[in-house]
C-alpha cells in the first residue's frame, strides 16, 4: 500500500508519539508499503507558545493538499490534531476521501495542565469535531476507547505500543553513575513538562536517590527546587537501556497520558513500575510488574519488591510488528477509482 501519515509531532521532538510513529513506520516499509511521511520538518516552522521544543508548521493554502495528492496514496493516517492534522482533515473531507485519525494523549486534560484557566470540556468540543469524520479513531487501549465513546466518539479501532526488544533488555550493560547512587534509584524517564506531573514524584519521601532522564520546559525550575536530584537530560538507546536496569523502580506520575511507552520500555529492561491508578497504567500494568496507588510513596516502596525477571518477560510481550499490523487493519482504504478522479 501506499500510507500517507501526517503528523505534527516528528524528529527532532522527543516523546511517545514520535517514538510510536517512527517504530510503526519502520515495521511497515520493512513489510513493502510506501510511505509518505507529511511532518513540520517539511515546512517553515515556529515554537509553540509554552513548548518552544515542539515546532508548529503553518503550510501555504493547499500546499499539504498537494503533496497528499501527488502522492496517490491508498489510505490517509492524521496522527494529531495541529496545523497538519487540520489541513489533511480538510483536504480529505474535500475529495471525498476516507481516512484515520488517532488519539495519542488526553488533549483536553493536556492543555487544561498547561492553561490554569482552560476548562477540558470546552477542548472536547474540538476533539470530537475534529475526529467525528474520521472513518476509525486509533487508540491505545481499552480506556481510552471508553472515554472516546463517552464524548460520542464511538467508531474507535485498538492500536497497540510495542518495544524494541533487542535495545531494551534485561541483560545488558547498567549505567556505572545510576548503580553508584545511593539506592533505592527510583527513575522517571519522559519529557520534563508540567503535564507530567513530575513534582508528585519529586516530593516522595522514600529513601534512596531520584533520577530524571529527558527535557522539557519545566527542567530548569524543578531543577532549582530539587536539588538533590539528578537531572541527567535527555538520553536515546543503549544509553537510555542502560539507565533503566541500573534503577531499582521506575515511576510514572502522570496523569494525561493515555498509555506510557516508557513504562514497558523500563518494564523490558527489568524494572518495575509504580505509578498512579489511572488511564494509562491501568490498562498496561497488572499486579507482578506494577503498584498504582495515590500515595506514590506506598508505591514505590511495594514496587521495589517485585521481581524483574517477571517484569522483563511481561516487558519483552508488546511488539512494534504487531502494532504495525494492528495499524494496517484499522485503515481506511481509498477507493483506486476515486482517488484517480481526485
Amino acid at each position: 500500500m501506499r500510507i500517507a501519515i501526517v503528523t505534527d509531532a516528528w524528529s527532532p521532538q522527543v516523546n511517545g508519539v514520535v517514538r510510536t510513529l517512527k517504530s510503526v513506520s519502520a515495521e511497515l516499509q520493512a513489510m513493502g508499503h510506501e510511505l509518505c511521511i507529511v511532518s513540520p520538518n517539511l515546512y517553515a516552522s515556529f515554537p509553540c507558545p509554552t513548548y518552544p521544543e515542539i515546532r508548529l508548521a503553518l503550510p501555504g493554502p493547499g500546499v499539504v493538499g498537494r503533496t497528499l495528492g501527488q502522492f496517490l496514496p491508498d489510505a490517509v493516517h492524521i496522527a494529531t490534531e495541529g496545523p497538519l492534522g487540520l489541513r489533511a482533515r480538510r483536504w480529505c473531507l474535500t475529495q471525498n476521501l476516507p481516512f484515520t485519525t488517532a488519539y495519542h494523549t488526553q488533549f483536553p486534560e493536556y492543555v487544561a495542565a498547561r492553561i490554569k484557566a482552560v476548562n477540558p470540556e470546552f477542548v472536547w468540543r474540538y476533539v470530537r469535531w475534529f475526529h467525528a469524520p474520521s472513518f476509525a479513531i486509533l487508540a491505545s487501549t481499552p480506556s481510552v476507547a471508553a472515554t472516546l465513546a463517552a464524548h460520542d466518539l464511538p467508531q474507535s479501532r485498538h492500536w497497540g505500543r510495542g518495544v524494541d526488544t533487542t535495545l531494551f533488555r534485561a541483560d545488558g550493560p547498567r549505567d556505572p553513575f545510576v548503580t553508584g547512587l545511593p539506592g533505592p534509584v527510583q527513575l522517571y524517564a519522559g519529557r520534563v513538562a508540567v503535564e507530567k506531573n513530575i513534582s508528585a514524584f519529586l516530593a516522595t519521601r522514600t529513601p534512596g536517590t531520584k533520577v530524571v532522564v529527558g527535557d522539557g520546559p519545566a527542567r530548569a525550575a524543578l531543577a532549582a527546587q530539587y536539588p538533590d536530584v539528578h537531572f541527567l537530560g535527555a538520553k536515546f538507546g543503549e544509553d537510555l537501556a542502560s539507565i533503566y536496569r541500573a534503577a531499582d523502580v521506575f515511576v510514572f506520575p502522570s496523569r494525561t497520558d493515555t498509555f506510557g511507552l516508557v513504562m514497558i520500555e523500563a518494564l523490558a529492561c527489568g524494572t518495575p513500575v509504580a505509578a498512579l491508578p489511572v488511564q494509562g497504567p491501568l490498562d498496561v500494568l497488572s499486579p507482578e510488574v506494577g503498584v498504582m496507588d495515590e500515595a506514590l510513596d506506598r508505591a514505590v516502596a511495594q514496587a521495589l519488591t517485585l521481581d524483574r525477571t517477571t517484569c522483563a518477560s511481561y516487558g519483552r510481550g508488546f511488539s512494534w510488528q504487531a502494532s504495525a499490523e494492528q495499524f494496517l487493519s484499522a485503515l481506511a482504504p481509498i477507493n483506486r477509482t476515486i482517488r484517480a478522479a481526485a
